[in-house]
């Protein structure tokens, strides 16, 4: 436990400024001693009260704060942490940082510094395109400021969605962890590949089955792998959101095509496979669009089974991963098709989730995992995708610690 370390938590004005609280939790119960400043614009959203409530301290907002300057405290605050993270950190706090600002107590802090300083950013996907922002986040990672996210997914704003949502808790947390422990990455050394998004399985030269998967979650366990030392290699099928920073991505189409990129990047320590891989293809690709001939008949359009990627990785004879996992998307009887899928596909762990429509896991940002594995089923509660992907890192990195090798 990182006894006597200490982090400033600078939360700038922004919708997910209700975040800093369980964040704030999140680094305490990792032993971390935790400072707070607050924007002007941070108490729109959250209070300074709710704020030290967490913390066990004060919150500090005023640069001219008579209790706080009478030593010069915004140059102490600025020297005394181990690291000092902003989260949320919007346009504007990343912008005023970028020209050399000092006009509040937060952008004082962050120019008087010499600490390390891990940014989170959050703000509207326009904003976070804009080129002033580009330009703004290339002057301050040249500076030497580290970043986390963000991500995408849905806006608070109806409507929206990209690249703009801050990083979850976890992810910070292992990101501040990375600064602050360097040597103590827990997947550093490791080899992790990882499947995910669906296949497309083509009909004609127009059509093709697919299914519903986004690769949200495989996405963002490659991700959290890498940021926990690994070496990651992404097989991804047609997807449509960024590649993830800091790791290997091949891009693939269909299952036959995804099951050669994954036995290319063998051998490999562990084996995530998270993508929703379609069951069956077109018996035959057809060279013209099929057409309908007017008689109302049925189709002639017969299927054969893909390959099994995950049988074939856990049954391998001779470069199987120490860890095989999979994933087990259901509709109906969750824990019995999953443990039944432990069995016939020689996996280690299965992590199985209800994709039924009403529960928008497909395509969504959250998941409900229930973990299973020779000993037994273990639920996890509802949980945004970047938080199981962080879980899940950090269960595999138990078993590693546990074992002293993946097995």
């Amino acid at each position: 436990m990182p006894r006597g370390q200490t982090i400033l938590l600078v939360i700038s004005g922004g919708i997910a400024a209700y975040k800093s609280l369980d964040l704030i939790r999140r680094l305490r119960e990792r032993g971390y001693a935790v400072r707070a400043v607050m924007t002007r614009a941070a108490e729109e959203f959250v209070t300074p009260l709710a704020v030290g409530a967490l913390t066990g301290g004060k919150v500090h907002t005023d640069l001219f704060s008579r209790d706080d300057e009478f030593d010069i405290g915004h140059i102490r605050m600025a020297r005394e942490p181990d690291l000092i993270v902003i989260a949320p950190a919007t346009a504007d706090l990343l912008a005023r940082m970028a020209g050399g600002h000092a006009d509040d107590l937060a952008s004082t802090i962050l120019l008087a510094t010499d600490r390390p300083v891990l940014v989170a950013p959050a703000m509207n996907p326009r904003m976070w395109a804009h080129p002033a922002t580009r330009r703004n986040v290339a002057r301050l990672a040249d500076d030497g400021i580290r970043f986390v996210g963000p991500n995408a997914g849905e806006m608070a704003e109806g409507g929206e969605a990209g690249l703009g949502r801050m990083a979850e808790p976890l992810e910070i947390v292992a990101a501040a962890e990375a600064i602050l422990k360097p040597g103590a990455r827990p997947l550093a050394g490791h080899h992790v590949l990882v499947t995910s998004g669906p296949t497309h399985e083509p009909i004609d030269p127009v059509r093709y089955i697919a299914n519903r998967s986004s690769g949200k979650q495989g996405h963002a366990i490659a991700a959290a792998a890498a940021r926990a030392g690994a070496r990651v290699t992404l097989v991804s099928g047609p997807v449509a959101i960024p590649d993830p920073p800091g790791v290997t991505t091949v891009h693939v189409e269909t299952a036959r095509q995804m099951l050669e990129a994954v036995e290319a990047a063998l051998p490999a320590d562990i084996a995530i496979m998270a993508a929703a891989v379609a069951d069956w293809r077109a018996a035959e690709e057809l060279d013209a669009k099929l057409k309908k001939d007017g008689t109302g008949a049925v189709a002639p359009l017969p299927l054969v089974q893909n390959p099994d990627i995950l049988a074939t990785l856990g049954r391998h004879h001779t470069l199987r991963p120490d860890l095989v996992i999979g994933f087990a998307a259901e509709t109906n009887d969750l824990k019995a098709h999953a443990e039944a899928k432990l069995r016939s596909k020689g996996a280690d762990w299965i992590l199985a989730n209800d994709v039924s429509p009403e529960t928008g896991v497909m395509g969504g940002d959250d998941n409900t995992i229930h973990l299973v594995t020779t000993s037994g089923v273990e639920p996890w509660p509802k949980m945004t995708k970047t938080e199981v992907a962080a879980r899940l890192v950090e269960r595999i990195a138990d078993r590693l610690g546990k074992s002293g090798s993946g097995a």
